[in-house]
């Protein structure tokens, strides 16, 4: 059975307990305050839902996890990264991000990223555990990502791309800054074929697991709070 979260309880039940169908639906309700943010992805799962649903929390099996120094690049992007056409920062725009990412895409006009988990990820960016890449072409921003730094790992959320290859090179710029501070692995959460271009893989969950208990209180060599003034 689907387990309902208190408002006054942080707790996540089992990650063995999330359902099979729908591949790793942990648990509904609770709320998106930042200390219930960080006890979910410290616990393994992550919140993902639709306007008008209840908050749904899910932890998948297999995940989907890119580790730094298994970074994939095909020969156009890497042409393209040494081309520095693209320019890219970090936490220098997080709100303008992440509402890009909520855009509505070519495919679709729904999204999950509403205003509440807008609202919910700048606190998180404004406690410095929640970051941002931009990238940019003659100083208009073109592309970029988002996600949060526990530890040793990163949890990726979402991207979008204005031009041919910007998130590609946000992300790409994103994962050798990881691997430069010590980061051991990229939560990538559900497979996707542009993901596995990079070298993404499925990992079973209780290995993620381990990883999460093993480095999430590891420090990093990240800058600490803000990252604008890392190495892009």
């Amino acid at each position: 059975m689907l387990t309902w979260l208190q408002r006054d309880s942080l707790t996540f039940p089992p990650l063995a307990s999330a359902l099979r169908e729908p591949n790793g639906l942990l648990a509904a309700g609770g709320d998106l305050s930042p200390d219930r943010l960080i006890a979910a992805y410290r616990h393994g799962c992550f919140p993902w839902f639709e306007q008008g649903q209840p908050v749904l929390w899910w932890s998948p099996d297999p995940r989907t996890v890119l580790f730094p120094d298994e970074l994939h690049l095909s020969r156009s992007l890497a042409k393209c990264l040494r081309q520095q056409r693209l320019q890219v920062s970090f936490d220098q725009h997080f709100a303008t991000v992440i509402q890009a990412c909520a855009a509505p895409r070519s495919y679709t006009d729904a999204t999950w990223i509403t205003a509440s988990m807008q609202q919910a990820y700048l606190q998180l960016h404004q406690r410095g555990i929640a970051h941002s890449v931009e990238v940019w072409l003659d100083g208009e921003l073109v592309g970029g990502l988002y996600g949060l730094a526990l530890g040793r790992l990163f949890f990726g959320e979402s991207m979008f791309s204005r031009v041919d290859n910007a998130s590609k090179v946000g992300f790409a710029t994103l994962v050798q800054a990881l691997r430069n501070w010590g980061f051991v692995l990229i939560d990538c959460q559900m497979p996707t074929a542009h993901l596995h271009s990079f070298g993404a893989r499925a990992i079973p969950r209780a290995e993620f697991s381990g990883y999460l208990q093993q480095f999430l209180d590891q420090p990093s060599e990240a800058p600490r709070g803000s990252w604008a003034t890392g190495k892009a």
